[in-house]
């Protein structure tokens, strides 16, 4: 059994963060290095590698948060994947209604949510949820993890650079969401919903040509990576 006291003692914005950013990054990594997440959270190695022993050394808990291999990287527990997807709802459903409600742009959201995740009552985040209808997805295609903890899945989802030429597909999920990407992509039309259509890629550089709404637009593979894609025959 969990010391609920001590987990919410241990429990901070600092440490919501740590775990948050380690789920995130455990897409590509099975360990997660100590310095990829000190660089994601502008933090110096030294404190990431601090907070990795402190979580992964609570003696009042059942379990610790994360498990952390020296020199190598860390992983999430049960019970710290189950605080991180919590944090993530959170994030994902306020993004949701920063949009829908307050007429926020989706390059925007991201600070704002960072900054209030934290402080919502679960009661809150129910209203949010239902006010919204019960959504799936954020304003970036992000899945929204479920009340229940879980996370749906995306594995049917491909990067743009991989996509089939002369195959039409729908823009699903945005990776980079850095303001000036999002912005860019908005300008291009790559939205999440969006139907596009690969008709060329060039060889030496992998420059893709990608049809938005009859506009052809070249883009760079630092884009074209980033984005994820369902085909269309995915879905038939």
């Amino acid at each position: 059994m969990v010391d609920e006291n001590a987990l919410q003692e241990l429990r901070s914005e600092a440490v919501e963060d740590f775990l948050k950013t380690i789920y995130i990054l455990q897409r590509d990594h099975a360990l997660v290095p100590t310095s990829l997440i000190a660089q994601q959270l502008d933090i110096t190695p030294p404190s990431a590698t601090d907070m990795a022993k402190k979580l992964s050394d609570q003696q009042r808990l059942e379990e610790p948060l994360i498990i952390y291999e020296r020199y190598k990287g860390v992983r999430l527990t049960a019970l710290g994947e189950s605080i991180a997807l919590e944090v993530l709802r959170h994030h994902r459903l306020i993004e949701l209604y920063l949009v829908k409600a307050l007429g926020y742009t989706w390059d925007e959201v991201h600070d704002e949510a960072d900054k209030l995740e934290h402080h919502i009552s679960e009661r809150f985040e129910a209203r949010i949820a239902e006010y919204l209808g019960h959504p799936e997805i954020d304003p970036h295609g992000d899945p929204i993890p479920t009340l229940e903890g879980d996370m749906p899945s995306d594995t049917h989802l491909i990067g743009l650079d991989e996509m089939p030429l002369h195959q039409r597909g729908t823009v699903a999920r945005l990776l980079d969401q850095s303001p000036e990407k999002l912005q860019y992509l908005a300008n291009k039309g790559l939205v999440p919903g969006v139907d596009i259509l690969v008709t060329e890629r060039e060889p030496y550089d992998g420059l893709t040509h990608v049809v938005v709404d009859t506009k052809t637009h070249i883009l760079s593979q630092s884009i074209t990576r980033t984005v994820l894609v369902s085909l269309l025959s995915e879905r038939t």
